[in-house]
């Protein structure tokens, strides 16, 4: 079916191709990527939106020799075919299988594992300085998409690049800009110009005998330099930031023109020092589908490849928590979200139609959010900043210099709180907990349902003493009965005489699932909705009543809620046996979350055998 993909072995194959063969061979992986993608899931409009890249890619340069850097990684898929990881596709993202960004386990061809974005050009970066310490030669390039050229760690990267001059190869890959937009026989003249080594020589000499004159001939010089700069800033467009900071700057060009690809690769080979290519491609390119709505052919689950995709009916998290931000913003109109180019992840689509001046998408800033949210509280606004939790770590100074040290009342909406499933490691949200929970000042919620995340909600947009931290899982919501009036304190869902099991957030489920395997008033469930600060009286009144106390969440033991109970026990010298249930010190591969939750011993059968050798021995 696949007449050159199929064939493929490794990019040397490639080469050997025609631009006729390379053709077919586009369709083909367009054709496989939708096949594939929506029987496993995975990222589809990125990958199709870098067919032609990725193969122009890997004619003009030689992988592995030549190291590609994919910033994200998301949109690697294409690169993992092309570098003989076919059959890889079948476990794409699934437990023990391949995975969704580049792995150096997986493959010599991949040689930085990524995940978060604008880090790609700082890897390079440090891979081009280590290659020329150790007298290597080949190439290093960094391939970054506009959307994570937003990120501050980019123009860090960028800024220390062109001071540098190291000879780094940057491929920004433009899907926001019009293909037509500057695409056209200057454009190419240009860059033709710009890459030439016998033009920077004679401009480079013509220069040097004018400066012989200074009397005549600096202002000459200055004249020829205004009149460039004028005509760059003119033709140039978005290259001119790059050239101001010493790269050159080559586009931009049609990103899905193989022939235009290689030529400009070729010149780019040819750069002594640093060197932006701008390519423009299209998200979702060729199935029309994701070509009409990319952001819901982003990330997606298994599909009908004949239809568009529909929203679902369930309620997620992030929907309930978009949904009752929208109320509580129509009742308050100091009430305002802020998100890092997460608006649709987050939930805040609604939000930002019904109150589009009340919503501030930063672009991929955490930092920056966090900050401009704390300095919105201080000024009076009830900031709502939405990010996922593995994102939020990126802005962790921020959290405690900005915001809990001024004890701002900031609420963090921390979404994909926990395991998150496929995306892997560098989106688990295992670690929230621990580095918030050591920082003054902070409150930190963990509802177990949608009643509670939209009480924890409500409860946060009238709280003004100091900053609020909710954390919150990834997935369909559910609505359990309440034991009691709502409220933040902890909630004895269940009573019992021998065993506490103390669970958060989504694991006070699987808490009572566990219980239901023993005797009536054997084991007794508590919901701890507020990690921090305890409520240490009424804790330590029902942990008396019982023989031993296990914890269980779906985050680090270390510095995790267990942790915490057990040193508030420590504290008061309580000598009661207590077993911490959770995530052990390590990175968490991907998979279905059922996979991961028997992996770690984290579902109902795990934490029942548990129970029973701590009851039971």
């Amino acid at each position: 079916m696949y007449r050159f993909l199929s064939a493929l072995n490794g990019p040397d194959d490639i080469k050997e191709m025609t631009f006729e063969e390379q053709t077919v061979l586009a369709y083909e992986i367009r054709q496989f990527l939708i096949e594939s993608i929506s029987e496993t899931g995975g990222h589809l409009a990125s990958n199709l939106g870098v067919v032609e890249l990725t193969i122009a890619l890997h004619t003009v340069f030689n992988s592995p020799t030549d190291k590609f850097i994919w910033d994200v990684g998301h949109q690697s898929y294409v690169h993992k075919l092309l570098t003989g990881r076919m059959e890889g596709f079948k476990t794409l993202r699934q437990f023990k299988g391949m995975s969704g960004f580049p792995k150096r386990y997986e493959s010599v061809h991949d040689h930085f594992d990524t995940g978060h974005s604008s880090t790609s050009i700082s890897a390079g970066v440090g891979m081009a300085l280590a290659r020329d310490l150790k007298g290597e030669k080949h190439e290093v390039i960094s391939i970054i998409g506009d959307g994570a050229l937003t990120g501050g760690m980019a123009f860090e990267a960028l800024n220390y690049l062109g001071h540098s001059k190291t000879n780094v190869k940057v491929i920004l890959n433009d899907n926001e800009m019009s293909i037509s937009q500057n695409v056209g026989g200057v454009s190419i003249a240009l860059n033709e110009l710009r890459t030439n080594q016998k033009y920077y020589k004679l401009k480079g000499k013509t220069k040097n005998s004018l400066l012989k004159f200074p009397s005549l001939g600096e202002p000459i010089v200055d004249m020829i330099s205004k009149i460039k700069d004028s005509f760059k800033y003119f033709v140039v467009d978005g290259g001119v930031f790059f050239e101001e900071i010493g790269l050159t700057y080559i586009g931009p060009i049609n990103g899905h023109d193989i022939k235009s690809l290689m030529k400009h690769m070729e010149m780019m080979r040819h750069v002594e020092g640093p060197v932006v290519l701008h390519v423009i491609t299209q998200k979702g390119k060729g199935y029309p589908f994701a070509e009409a709505q990319p952001n819901k052919y982003h990330g997606v689950g298994k599909f009908d490849a004949s239809v568009a995709i529909n929203a679902g009916s369930k309620l997620d998290y992030s929907k309930v928590f978009g949904d009752q931000l929208v109320k509580l913003a129509d009742e308050n109109p100091l009430i305002v979200a802020v998100s890092a180019a997460m608006i649709d992840g987050t939930g805040l689509t609604e939000f930002a139609l019904k109150h589009p001046n009340k919503v501030f998408d930063v672009a991929i800033a955490e930092q920056h959010a966090v900050t401009m949210a704390a300095g919105m509280a201080l000024q009076g606004v009830k900031p709502f900043v939405a990010l996922y939790s593995t994102f939020l770590q990126r802005a962790y100074d921020q959290v405690v210099h900005d915001v809990c040290i001024q004890n701002a009342p900031v609420v963090l909406c921390i979404d994909r709180a926990g395991l998150v499933g496929n995306d892997g490691e560098t989106h688990h949200g295992i670690l929230d907990i621990s580095y918030l929970s050591h920082i003054p000042n902070i409150m930190i919620l963990s509802p177990k349902d949608a009643n509670e995340l939209e009480y924890m909600m409500a409860f946060a947009a009238n709280y003004q003493k100091g900053p609020i931290a909710i954390r919150y899982p990834r997935g369909i919501s559910e609505r359990m009965p309440t034991a009691g009036e709502m409220s933040l304190m902890p909630e004895h869902v269940k009573t019992g005489s021998k065993l506490l099991l103390i669970a958060t957030g989504k694991m006070v489920k699987t808490a009572l699932c566990a219980s239901e395997a023993f005797a009536e008033g054997e084991v007794g469930v508590l919901n701890l909705r507020k990690i921090k600060p305890l409520d240490e009286a009424l804790l330590l009144d029902i942990i008396k009543g019982y023989d031993c106390v296990v914890t269980l969440e779906d985050h680090a033991i270390k510095g995790g809620m267990g942790e915490n109970i057990l040193s508030m026990l420590n504290r008061h010298q309580i000598d009661k046996r207590l077993i911490t249930l959770g995530i052990g010190d390590v990175f968490v591969e991907h998979g279905e979350m059922d996979h991961l939750l028997e992996s770690l011993n984290l579902h109902p059968e795990g934490v029942v055998e548990t129970l029973k050798e701590v009851l039971h021995g």
